[in-house]
């Protein structure tokens, strides 16, 4: 069984991030709404089979249940999946590096640069800091931009815009242009030497073939080469679980190899820092890296993460007591019995040891560094009075007047707030100045058009940044704008705000606007919670309510209260079910007969959401009854029909809801939004499905006309505050709870808060210099 775009190999996909800051071993294995055998869900690949078991073979399956897989763990599987097979192919064409010293080389760039920063306080911080995969190409192409080693326009599938000069005044407006056909990015072409390479150390190795052109992906073109001289690599190829590249090893190296075999271990450690940067953390406690090493019978886990660290698989932080670790990696490593345990009669408040990834450790430096960046270079003595005086609100007015003093600011509310930051952008723009809104999801975009009145206003994140959409570059590389309004914050991971941060030009004006009750990123991070909890910034909450029933039930959820409410138009419906089954047949039924009846609203403005993918009422079930009810056909275009309503994942973390038009020899022909894009033939069972039923995360960031959210009794263990917040708000005009989960509804609005992420950005921007943030 395939891998849904958006879900992992090995996961059912749930909503709810759990509450383990240690990663669980297979997150979703035992999920109510799971499918039975979750690991036979392989990205294009089949489940490798251990030829035997090993002395390190995998706890037992009991343990493992007690993790349940989350669907923002599942969002960010997938999104890190094609990150690190990009990463790794561009990586492949530097062979004169091996990946343990190109590991400790970024090491040392990042301890250089923590000194750097340390011995300039009181300066204003420069642009520029390290990355690596996907964000290190896109700050590749900015530098390549700024040096004039290339234009703009040669990294961008997609014409870019003309170049100028930075300006005080809007551009000169344009007329319409016709969305060409977009065609989403195939993955890299891997050559037939290293295919070959690969399947052969596969096939000796007992692993399945089909397991060659992933591990190419994720591994390079040296992929066999380095299976065969170490089979624990295989655990960095999507789907591949522990005890199966302990089958691999044992097949490849013989009974000599152990559990502590420091080549597993290493990998192990790299393996157990991902999986947590699927649950979203950027890091982890170094005692549950040792936790999660001694369940996979790694008999001394204090001398593998002391290798690990040393090997540069993962590098060492600390929080409390001194800003940073003074000393190297290794001599931070090299303690006594007590492992990566600081001094016990040390004085001072508690440190605590951090193991993270350099990628994610990378990208929260530069975008600790590039925030205060802007809210330093920032021009603080601008006059925007005239222009608040005119807000449509006083919640408004207080934007505009922030902003006007400020580099950074957040902006917090719901629904109806989004009318806030497109008023201070229709301010901006009256003012002179080059002001655009960036929003997650193609309806944000149109939404906030809507609000502003002006459509070249509003752009996708992915838009801009690509240079498909917004105002482009100026000449020094940066996006030409003055101002940029982010909507939909929460949905921002640590890499992608580090890569935005980085192509702003000093003195432009940041505003992260976004509701912190929703579900967050999809990817590692807690970008928008950090920066309100660090506090370096002017911090703007909106005090205009969600009008109507749904708008009373939604602010209710978010203070922990799921109160009953008047809806004499019938606004909100509860429908009660008692399994599973009613619950798909009630759901085609408001989605077909009863929305459309009684609202005018057709089926395809509805949207169900429900908490997994698997399970007997997940968005695969439910998919399959509403295409039978709303669109039957024999899915000839790879399992789809013109009409089919689906769901487009074009990169990491998005998730693009279109219409099949048709299919040709190019691929699968979608409309998403407006506009059109090409899925490639190859591209399709991995990046597409249906969408008439998404998950919530996959929803955040848009609304419907009508939304049925589906809360089946196996789902009840998925339930959080953030979910149903989430789920419950994606309705415009009409909501429908298809309910039978009975009190667990309830006990998650109420008890079952927002699950904490452990990452690194709040210390680094309370350390950074910003003397004009709020206190």
């Amino acid at each position: 069984m395939t891998a849904l775009p958006g879900e992992t190999p090995g996961t059912g996909g749930t909503d709810t991030p759990q509450d383990a800051v240690s990663p669980p071993d297979e997150a979703g294995a035992q999920e109510p709404a799971a499918d039975a055998d979750p690991a036979s869900d392989g990205a294009g690949a089949a489940e490798v089979v251990a030829p035997a078991s090993t002395e390190a073979a995998e706890p037992d399956a009991g343990a493992e249940a007690e993790a349940a897989s989350t669907e923002g763990a599942t969002e960010a599987e997938a999104a890190s999946t094609d990150a690190e097979a990009a990463s790794a192919g561009a990586a492949s064409s530097e062979p004169e590096l091996s990946e343990a010293q190109a590991e400790l080389a970024a090491q040392r760039e990042l301890r250089e640069r923590i000194e750097q920063r340390k011995a300039a306080k009181a300066a204003p911080i420069a642009a520029g800091a390290g990355l690596s995969g996907t964000a290190a190409d896109l700050l590749a192409a900015v530098r390549a931009v700024e040096s004039g080693e290339k234009t703009g326009s040669a990294f961008f599938a997609s014409p870019a815009p003309a170049q100028a000069p930075r300006r005080t005044a809007p551009a000169a407006a344009q007329p319409p242009r016709t969305p060409a056909p977009q065609a989403s990015p195939a993955p890299q072409s891997a050559s037939p030497e290293a295919l070959d390479a690969v399947r052969a150390v596969l096939v000796e190795g007992g692993a399945p073939e089909a397991l060659a052109r992933p591990a190419v992906g994720a591994l390079g073109e040296q992929a066999g080469e380095l299976l065969r001289t170490d089979p624990w690599q295989l655990l960095a190829v999507p789907g591949v679980r522990p005890e199966q590249a302990d089958g691999f090893a044992r097949a490849l190296l013989g009974a000599d190899c152990g559990p502590d075999d420091g080549r597993r271990t290493a990998a192990l450690v790299g393996w157990v820092l991902e999986r947590a940067a699927l649950q979203g953390h950027t890091a982890l406690d170094a005692g549950d890296v040792r936790a999660a090493l001694a369940e996979r019978a790694v008999n001394d886990p204090d001398a593998a993460v002391r290798e690990a660290v040393e090997e540069g698989v993962a590098l060492l932080f600390q929080e409390g007591g001194d800003e940073e670790p003074e000393e190297t990696e290794a001599d931070a490593a090299e303690t006594d019995e007590g492992g990566l345990a600081p001094d016990a009669d040390a004085p001072g408040e508690p440190v605590r040891i951090l193991l993270g990834l350099d990628r994610y450790a990378l990208a929260e430096e530069s975008l600790a560094d590039g925030l205060a960046r802007l809210v330093n270079t920032c021009e603080k003595a601008a006059d925007w009075a005239e222009a608040a005086a005119a807000a449509p609100s006083p919640s408004a007015a207080e934007l505009i007047r922030t902003t006007a003093a400020a580099g950074l600011v957040t902006h917090s509310g719901g629904e109806a707030a989004r009318a806030e930051p497109a008023a201070l952008i229709a301010a901006a723009r009256g003012l002179g100045l080059r002001a655009f809104g960036a929003a997650h999801s193609e309806d944000g975009r149109r939404r906030l058009s809507a609000a502003t009145g002006d459509p070249d206003t509003a752009v996708t994140l992915a838009g801009l940044l690509s240079g498909a959409q917004g105002p482009g570059r100026d000449e020094d590389g940066a996006l030409a704008l003055d101002l940029l309004v982010v909507l939909d914050a929460p949905q921002l991971d640590v890499e992608g705000a580090a890569v935005l941060v980085e192509a702003l030009a000093d003195g432009a004006r940041l505003v992260l606007s976004g509701d912190p009750g929703v579900l967050g990123s999809a990817g590692a991070g807690r970008v928008f919670a950090d920066v309100l909890a660090a506090r370096t910034c002017p911090q703007v909450v909106s005090r205009t309510p969600d009008p109507g029933p749904i708008g009373e039930l939604v602010s209710g959820i978010g203070i922990g209260e799921l109160n009953q409410v008047d809806a004499p138009g019938k606004e909100v419906v509860i429908v009660p079910v008692r399994d599973a089954g009613e619950a798909v047949h009630r759901t085609v039924q408001l989605v077909a007969d009863s929305v459309p009846r009684a609202f005018s609203i057709p089926a395809d403005e509805t949207q169900v959401i429900t908490v997994g993918h698997g399970g007997a009422a997940g968005t695969r079930v439910l998919n399959e009854a509403l295409k039978q009810r709303l669109n039957p056909g024999p899915g000839r275009f790879g399992g789809f029909d013109p009409g089919d309503r689906v769901v487009h994942v074009p990169a990491p973390g998005r998730a693009v809801p279109g219409v099949v038009r048709s299919a040709d020899a190019e691929g699968l022909h979608l409309d998403c939004g407006g506009v059109p894009v090409v899925v490639p033939q190859e591209r399709v069972e991995s990046s597409v499905r249906h969408g008439w039923a998404l998950s919530a995360h996959q929803a955040a960031g848009m609304r419907w006309p009508a939304a049925v959210v589906v809360l089946p009794g196996d789902a009840a263990q998925g339930l959080s505050r953030p979910w149903v917040y989430t789920a419950f708000g994606r309705g415009e005009r009409h909501l429908s709870v298809v309910h039978g989960v009975d009190q667990a509804l309830p006990h998650a609005v109420a008890q079952v808060p927002a699950q904490e992420r452990t990452t690194r950005l709040r210390p680094l921007l309370e350390a950074l210099p910003t003397p004009d943030a709020a206190s």
